[in-house]
């Protein structure tokens, strides 16, 4: 199609493609069907070739979105030869999505970062061009496999450029790459192409075309050959257009009409399958000459090979056309040729049944047990959605559904399984399938949007399901309630049936499910116990990282941040090893969190902002507002208020509508925070005393053991003492059944700018500190502000001296400046720190760099963050001068990894 009216777009195009030795990224080009997306991709690869880049290219084809990973397969086809040099996991999920090996269910981050290993290690060579048409119609795991590299291509020389129809859904829209929206042709640029493709086309006839047409380009070269001087009914433009298509293919002779027919029908494309398929229908063997007729009308184009369609249109258009009895030969005929192919087969033999067929259902159930092991869980979906309507039996038609759903809660797509839920429960249901489809969607979001109600339901059904000797599902059932006390307040009445249905549950008390689920539940009332069996179990981390994770947030809820820590950081590696990027930011949220609280902001950073970036990659909005919150209480205690302010407003978006409570807190602490190091303690108090308001929703019962000492501080600077006293008193009762270390820490704090004395300060400062430096350092500053205040300076500056040593070790600049000040007032200058070397660098470049100083290769650090080998190498290229130093030999040194003597 000549490229009319797309000069300046294909001027962008040119220039994208135009020499990408830095990385450019990519473009996704938009527009409805027909509007010129794929020439003015022809046009761009032309260009690429001239360029010396290497095209890669993959079509999403509407036949074969059930087929996992298909479009993967395609592009990656000419250069899979280079995937054994691949890192063994890596290696191992590529080859298993591919269907080239037998291995276990490959994981789908695994599979996207082992493509972008593989095209890097491609593009080093020769620059790559990628081309992905059509991914509305790509299989969901190559396009979100396509997603993940687009994500991680900005330091690449690789290019991009995909194609998708106006308002079709696609993991490639939310990936970062910029947008080009194709529109209609105006008047005389459409008048122009018409006259060029049709230029002896009557005056009434051309005026038809070009109003029918509208401006659409594929419309104004195909209706010319259709439109009639008669008038005719106006149709929607796709609607024309097919019944164009469709005229042209009844107009073709036997047996071209049928090997057409077979060719639409066939997702593959192979020539020799579809005459071989068709060959069978009309009982003669066939030549590749049968379909001159349909290249000759411009149905298809036929290569060695392959049969290719010239717009999807046409394709769709002759299966429209034909009887319904047709269809269900043809499709019977291929279903035969791919008798070696059983997925391919089920598909065909199901679109030619004609009604229920349980042997068919069963073949689409190993397609879906194939699908799920190679890791296509929405191919596995599709399946036993299909199987489901071809059951003779209702019990297994709604065991199919469920176990659809069930998939599809795994693979994060909520409304296909509502739906299939919904469709479940429109037939009879066992007791067991009841009981599935009852929590089966709780798994989305934690349950945070659901009405309180549903947790006391949850733990009745999870009763129900271990009485029926079922305790592993009922356990599952019981987290899923309890994850709901975290983010949500449901009341003491449903605290107690969740707690009593733990308790009867025929699980040992040392279980790991059931402590953490005893610590949601009850954060304080089974404090004691909790802490007991979390501090054995921190003896065993590294075994089981799931594990690992939900007992770091556990931890959490207790009081008990350095074990919340402890047990984050284990799972971490695991989860990262897995590929499991849905848990991950979970257990990096839970990290960040603690560590900040703990004081240790410079390992913090990098953490807050990769649990951040997958919480959005994977879809989880409250964990990636947790991160962002976490993000920023860090930028309030550096002394960053503008760049605290605008994180909080955005993690407060994301929470306020749901009711997020631990969003919402950590929210309302980094404001307090911010406006303390500012001087308005008015302010400071009154973001801080909604921690402790049950009737606001920032009040989160276990978190807010956590902030005493911050609502302390500014309490007495604001006058606020008598509202002080209140909470306290309220705190003191709670820490007589609780063991939780961080409220025991506040309470001392508390008591001590309270009564302020030198028996209550070094009270505080001799119980056990030395996991939490934060707190001693703001200990030493309240100390020794009250010293200088009693006229006692000499005895004040060891203390102050203390605090600025350490908020400055710590980075917590804000309470540094406030140290140096105090003490420049007992009489002691105080010299200005410089930046640190680690707060010169983003969150991301800090996380490589801190990998690279501990001895990780580019490589290694590449599989750690998801990241090429050559964009690691990139990032440090770009890390060096900003550190001051030549080598990683001397990373170390610069980010304060080793002792002078050591250095």
């Amino acid at each position: 199609m000549p490229l009319f009216g797309r000069e300046a777009e294909l001027k962008d195009l040119s220039e994208l493609v135009d020499g990408p030795a830095a990385g450019c990224g990519g473009v996704l080009v938009q527009g409805e069907p027909g509007v010129g997306k794929s020439a003015l991709v022809a046009e761009a690869v032309a260009a690429a070739a001239l360029g010396g880049l290497r095209v890669l290219r993959a079509t999403g084809a509407e036949a074969e979105r059930n087929f996992a990973y298909a479009a993967l397969h395609q592009l990656l086809r000419p250069v899979r030869a280079g995937a054994d040099t691949l890192p063994a996991p890596q290696r191992s999920a590529l080859w298993a999505a591919l269907g080239l090996a037998e291995a276990g269910e490959p994981n789908a981050y695994l599979v996207g970062l082992a493509a972008l290993t593989l095209l890097s290690d491609e593009a080093a060579a020769k620059p790559l061009l990628i081309v992905a048409e059509d991914v509305h119609w790509m299989d969901r795991e190559s396009a979100d496999a396509l997603a993940f590299v687009a994500r991680r291509i900005e330091t690449e020389p690789i290019v991009l450029i995909a194609t998708v129809r106006d308002g079709e859904p696609s993991p490639l829209r939310d990936a970062g790459l910029s947008s080009m929206d194709l529109g209609r042709l105006p008047g005389d640029v459409s008048a122009e192409l018409v006259d060029s493709v049709a230029p002896g086309l009557s005056s009434t006839a051309r005026s038809r075309v070009l109003a029918e047409a509208a401006g659409n380009p594929l419309a104004l070269t195909e209706l010319p050959s259709a439109v009639t001087e008669a008038p005719e009914p106006v149709l929607p433009l796709t609607e024309r257009l097919e019944r164009t298509f469709g005229a042209r293919f009844a107009g073709l002779p036997e047996p071209a009409r049928t090997t057409s027919l077979v060719a639409a029908l066939n997702e593959a494309g192979s020539l020799a399958e579809t005459l071989a398929a068709a060959g069978s229908l009309v009982g003669e063997v066939l030549e590749p000459s049968v379909l001159a007729p349909a290249v000759e009308t411009r149905l298809i184009d036929l290569e060695a090979r392959v049969v290719t369609f010239r717009h999807p249109l046409m394709r769709s258009a002759i299966p429209a056309s034909v009887s319904a009895e047709e269809r269900r030969r043809a499709h019977l005929s291929l279903a035969e040729v791919f008798r070696g192919q059983p997925d391919r087969s089920a598909w065909h033999r199901a679109a030619a049944a004609t009604g229920a067929d349980e042997e068919v259902a069963r073949e689409l159930e190993h397609a879906a047990d194939r699908a799920r092991h190679r890791g296509g869980a929405t191919a596995a979906v599709a399946a036993l959605e299909q199987a489901a309507l071809v059951s003779a039996d209702p019990e297994r038609r709604a065991d199919r559904l469920l176990r659809a759903a069930e998939l599809a809660v795994e693979s994060g797509g909520r409304e296909t399984a509502e739906r299939l839920v919904r469709d479940a429960r429109a037939g009879e249901l066992t007791p067991r399938q009841r009981a599935t489809a009852s929590w089966l969607l709780s798994g989305f979001e934690d349950g945070v949007r659901e009405d309180l109600s549903r947790i006391a339901e949850l733990a009745r059904l999870a009763e129900s399901v271990a009485e029926d000797g079922q305790p592993d599902p009922a356990m599952r059932i019981l987290w899923g309630a309890a994850m709901r006390c975290f983010w949500a307040e449901p009341g003491e009445d449903t605290r107690r049936t969740l707690l009593g249905v733990a308790d009867r549950l025929p699980v040992e008390d040392s279980d790991p499910r059931l402590v953490a689920v005893a610590a949601y539940v009850a954060p304080f009332d089974r404090a004691g116990s909790v802490l007991r069996e979390l501090r054995e179990l921190a003896a065993a981390t590294g075994a089981d990282p799931e594990v690992d994770r939900f007992l770091g947030s556990a931890s959490l809820q207790i009081g008990a941040v350095d074990l919340a820590a402890r047990f984050s950081a284990a799972a971490a590696p695991g989860l990262r090893a897995q590929g499991r990027l849905g848990l991950l930011p979970r257990a990096l949220a839970v990290l960040a969190w603690s560590r900040v609280r703990l004081g240790d902001l410079a390992a913090a950073v990098p953490v807050a902002a990769e649990a951040a970036q997958f919480a959005k990659e994977t879809g989880q909005p409250f964990m990636y507002g947790l991160a962002t919150a976490v993000q920023a209480e860090i930028a309030a205690l550096r002394g960053d208020h503008k760049q605290a302010k605008a994180l909080a407003v955005e993690a407060e978006r994301t929470a306020l509508a749901a009711g997020a409570r631990p969003v919402l807190a950590t929210v309302q602490l980094a404001k307090g925070i911010a406006a303390s190091s500012e001087g308005r303690f008015d302010d400071a108090f009154a973001d801080l005393r909604r921690l402790f308001d049950p009737a606001d929703p920032a009040c989160q019962p276990a978190l807010r053991v956590y902030f005493i000492a911050e609502l302390a501080e500014v309490a007495v600077r604001a006058g606020q003492v008598d509202a002080l006293r209140e909470i306290v008193a309220e705190m003191e009762q709670l820490a007589l059944k609780t063991p939780a270390p961080a409220l025991h820490i506040g309470l001392r704090f508390a008591r001590a700018v309270l009564e302020p004395g030198d028996e209550l300060f070094e009270t505080a400062l001799g119980a056990e500190l030395d996991g939490w430096p934060a707190e001693r350092g703001r200990l030493h500053l309240a100390y020794g502000e009250w010293l200088r205040r009693q006229r006692r300076a000499v005895d004040s500056r060891a203390h102050l001296r203390t605090a600025r040593e350490t908020f400055d070790a710590l980075g917590m600049t804000a309470w540094a400046e406030r140290a140096r000040r105090e003490l420049r007032s007992a009489g002691e200058s105080s010299p200005h720190r410089g930046p640190d070397a680690r707060e010169k660098l983003t969150p991301h470049e800090l996380s490589i760099v801190q990998l690279a100083a501990e001895g990780l290769t580019n490589r290694e650090i590449g599989q750690r963050l998801y990241l090429s080998h050559r964009t690691v190498g990139t990032h440090l290229h770009r890390i060096f001068p900003k550190l001051g130093v030549s080598s990683r030999a001397e990373l170390k040194k610069a980010l304060g990894l080793v002792s002078g003597k050591d250095g």
